[in-house]
């Protein structure tokens, strides 16, 4: 895949399905920089320390069977398992799957104002590895 317009990506949440519902998702893996500076060089050094993983999702709200809000509230406070892909296609090299678990950590099933399409914005952190898989 060269260079593309997210237009397909797919989530997954406790084995659900939510791609429907997506309208934004960012997926975040950052490493703690770790100073190694010792004498001698006069330029600071550095190393690679933990590493943690988050994931932003902004759904558009449904309360139906097996959509967002029947899917998300009752996961509250939970770690479960999520998927992330940026295409529906088949997994692959140009179409990598990443997985892991995630803590659902806040949920606001209703947000918004009079007349703004009902909306709801989450930020959960990693809890474990994060696997990048092509096959």
């Amino acid at each position: 895949m060269a260079t593309f317009v997210l237009t397909d990506a797919t989530l997954t949440v406790n084995a659900v399905n939510l791609s429907g519902w997506v309208t934004s998702v960012t997926l975040s893996v950052e490493v703690d920089d770790q100073e190694s500076t010792a004498m001698g060089s006069g330029f600071r050094t550095r190393l690679g320390g933990l590493k943690e993983w988050s994931l932003d999702i902004d759904f558009n709200a449904d309360f139906g069977a097996s959509a967002v809000d029947e899917t998300v509230y009752p996961l509250l406070g939970t770690n479960v398992p999520i998927t992330i892909k940026a295409t529906s296609a088949a997994t692959g090299p140009t179409n990598p799957i990443y997985s892991g678990t995630a803590l659902v950590s806040e949920y606001s099933p209703i947000d918004g104002g009079v007349g703004d399409l009902a909306t709801t914005s989450v930020s959960w952190p990693g809890s474990g590895v994060l696997t990048r898989a092509t096959a």
